[in-house]
């Protein structure tokens, strides 16, 4: 294991290719940020258990336990930022990663300096954009957002989001009664353009729908502008 204490943002990298590992290690470190890597799945759990990181890395396949049963297992406690490193072109992972509550799943193997892009733009969103600090809360008929408190509520019972939920959730909410396309989605929550095949924003809307008690089938708070994109509903 390998740890480089600094000021900088602390990342966990939890990958058992070592020769990666290495790269990816190398290229966060010269950007200024502390790394720690480990190579088994139960090694980086009990870590993110006991430390307090800003971002892991975290692969799919690891020896000891399976990345997505550490993601599964750890999401709910995590407060950090989790990024599952999923083989190329792996639909079956990426899907799992999504759905298991990642921030943001990159395929492998990744340019440093997307990787870092990718980095960057998760940490900016821990700051809260302009509109949300000047609000103290968006009531939108049942549900209320804080984003002071990054709280969420529906008929006053509090609603569990993952940090990825919550973003995509007061970036909707901040735009309510404009459509918002899913290429501004990506640009403004990931800072990449959207491919036109990254199924990342349908299913997060699908989480987001079934939490706040928004019918699938009928849409009312979350609609899909069909060719388009999706619209928050103000009423």
């Amino acid at each position: 294991m390998n740890t480089e204490d600094t000021a900088a943002a602390r990342i966990l990298l939890v990958e058992d290719d070592e020769r990666l590992a290495q790269l990816v290690a190398e290229a966060l470190r010269k950007s200024g940020y502390a790394v720690t890597h480990c190579v088994n799945g139960l090694d980086g759990e009990a870590l993110m258990r006991a430390e307090a990181f800003d971002v892991v890395l975290l692969d799919g396949h690891l020896p000891g336990k399976d990345g997505f049963d550490v993601l599964r297992d750890t999401r709910a406690q995590f407060a950090g930022r989790i990024v599952m490193l999923t083989a190329r072109d792996d639909d079956i992972d990426q899907v799992l990663g999504l759905e298991g509550g990642a921030d943001d799943y990159i395929t492998k193997p990744v340019a440093p300096r997307v990787l870092l892009a990718r980095i960057k733009a998760l940490l900016r969103r821990d700051a809260p954009s302009a509109s949300a600090a000047d609000t103290d809360e968006l009531r939108f008929g049942a549900l209320v957002i804080k984003p002071s408190a990054r709280d969420v509520r529906v008929a006053g019972a509090p609603v569990e989001l993952t940090t990825a939920e919550y973003d995509l959730l007061l970036f909707l909410a901040e735009r309510a009664g404009s459509t918002v396309t899913r290429e501004d989605i990506m640009q403004g929550l990931r800072g990449i353009e959207f491919d036109g095949l990254d199924r990342a924003i349908d299913a997060r809307v699908s989480r987001l729908r079934k939490k706040i008690g928004d019918d699938a089938q009928a849409a009312e708070r979350i609609k899909t502008v069909r060719g388009q994109g999706y619209l928050f509903a103000k009423d």
